[in-house]
């Protein structure tokens, strides 16, 4: 018997068929795959989406062993157009000209379009302010986009208008001579009061939502080269509280500023939390809560308080780099946002000896 060919997902309708008899045994999406011409990743996504069926009945188990006189059906969605499009969404702009913009982007604001996140990005702001007017170097999903801000993290965002500018731009990120300044509330207080912290990172073998320091290479650039090379600098601004059982004048939360000499992906969270001072609110890299008593009545608001903030303490202050036409030096800063505010208003009524 001559095998079906391919599906085409032109229309949204159930496609069915029967195994041949030397197909019986085999995985379910290995079949399907060969069947579809789909990838077995895309053919387990569809079956976790109750796309597959096998006798009629709904089945997601990916390893079921094909049986023969049993119809298979499979829904393959039509594409998806994921082209940006523009949004009518007010955005805070510190800046701008015929060859750039600069932004204070809000916590909660993804930079550009990604799966599970196709609106409401900062890329579908800037598309309506701007119409035509980005950069194409970044591609059709990033049009302008030079630099990234986590989803959660507040702050200084500057985005290309021209090919020129995004060249220009990216010379000097990768240059690291672009000045970005964050500042940040952490738990503890980081040992020395100032510093330079090191490695390598790379994602996590262990969660892949996660960056890692590459075993070994903490303060040590030649014991691997796996990994992307990362320096943060910190500084200590103030503290607040005091720990129980530590000498006296050490903070149970402190304020700090890190400057970038590159910028990684959690850069700042993941060396922050490598010396033992994890931001307050961060859901990856921190704890949210553990460090206070809910007992002590100073302490009680302030973990409220920290419960309640959902997002990482992180916000980018400062950006400066040069004009990629004039040359001139330009400098924008962002206070920190409401939020921010009210976490640093609880923190003052910690009590301090």
């Amino acid at each position: 018997m001559e095998r079906p060919t391919p599906i085409s997902p032109d229309r949204e309708r159930w496609q069915t068929r029967e195994a041949e008899p030397d197909e019986v045994g085999e995985r379910l999406d290995k079949w399907l795959s060969n069947w579809t011409g789909l990838s077995r990743s895309r053919v387990k996504t569809l079956m976790e989406n109750n796309h597959v069926r096998v006798d009629g009945d709904i089945q997601t188990n990916a390893t079921h062993k094909v049986k023969p006189d049993i119809e298979y059906a499979i829904l393959v969605p039509p594409p998806v157009d994921d082209t940006p499009t523009p949004e009518n969404i007010p955005l805070d702009i510190l800046y701008e000209d015929d060859q750039l913009i600069v932004v204070n982007k809000p916590s909660g604001m993804t930079v550009h379009p990604a799966p599970g996140s196709r609106s409401a990005t900062l890329v579908n702001a800037l598309l309506y302010h701007c119409k035509d007017t980005l950069s194409g170097i970044g591609g059709v999903m990033r049009p302008g986009i030079v630099h990234r801000l986590d989803k959660d993290t507040s702050g200084v965002l500057v985005v290309a208008k021209t090919d020129r500018a995004h060249r220009y731009l990216s010379k000097q990120f990768a240059k690291h001579t672009i000045e970005r300044v964050y500042t940040l509330y952490v738990r503890g207080a980081p040992k020395p009061r100032t510093g330079r912290i090191e490695s390598r990172l790379a994602r996590s073998p262990h969660d892949r939502k996660k960056q890692a320091i590459v075993r070994g290479t903490l303060g040590d650039m030649d014991f691997s080269e796996h990994g992307r090379h990362a320096v943060t600098h910190y500084e200590y601004i103030r503290g607040f509280g005091q720990q129980s059982n530590a000498a006296i004048g050490t903070p149970k939360v402190s304020h700090i500023e890190c400057r970038l000499e590159t910028g990684r992906t959690h850069q700042i969270r993941v060396h922050m939390a490598a010396i033992h001072c994890p931001l307050l609110g961060d859901p990856l890299y921190g704890k949210q809560s553990g460090f206070l008593t809910a007992n002590k009545p100073d302490e009680a608001a302030l973990r409220e308080s920290i419960l309640k903030f959902k997002r990482q303490a992180l916000h980018a202050r400062l950006l400066g780099f040069l004009h990629p036409i004039t040359k001139e030096l330009m400098v924008f800063e962002a206070d920190i946002p409401q939020d921010m505010k009210h976490l640093e208003s609880a923190l003052m009524g910690l009590e301090t000896p």
